[in-house]
């Protein structure tokens, strides 16, 4: 019984995602009579699965982001209209890495994904700017001079 409902939720992803590309298909239509029979779901199961992946599919298009100049959709633009957060770490840094967690005194807390960076001298308590980028991406400027490691909010 697992197997089969989890049979049935794969499918189900896979056919809400091809849906949501083209024009709605019956799942009837998309497997092969030896898929539907090992997937085992009786005519009425089908008929609520087929409703359901219809009305997921309208949902998905409906909410698709409207294109813009040059046929990029908005959703490409994500963090294009988010400002830049200033503060001021707490305590010093001398150096960071994946992992690294700063913590600023308007109480963010942001850890270091990518980039790594040893400074010449460490800072006490600097200012900083965290620095939105394309796609929900967020750096974190220590010093203009250099390099921005990218970073995610982690509280």
């Amino acid at each position: 019984m697992w197997k089969t409902i989890s049979l049935a939720m794969a499918l189900l992803c896979a056919a809400t995602t091809a849906a949501a590309q083209q024009s709605y298909v019956e799942i009837e239509k998309r497997l092969t009579p030896e898929q539907l029979h090992e997937v085992g779901l009786t005519p009425a199961q089908l008929e609520l699965l087929n409703r359901m992946l219809r009305e997921s599919g309208q949902r998905e298009a409906a909410a698709r982001p409207v294109p813009v100049e040059g046929g990029q959709g908005a959703a490409s633009l994500i963090g294009l209209h988010d400002e830049p957060i200033k503060s001021r770490l707490k305590g010093g840094v001398s150096e960071w890495g994946p992992g690294t967690v700063f913590e600023l005194e308007n109480g963010q807390r942001w850890q270091v994904l990518k980039g790594s960076m040893k400074l010449r001298k460490p800072l006490q308590a600097p200012e900083v700017v965290v620095v939105p980028g394309i796609a929900g991406r967020w750096f974190l400027q220590v010093d203009e001079d250099v390099a921005k490691p990218r970073v995610f909010r982690i509280d």
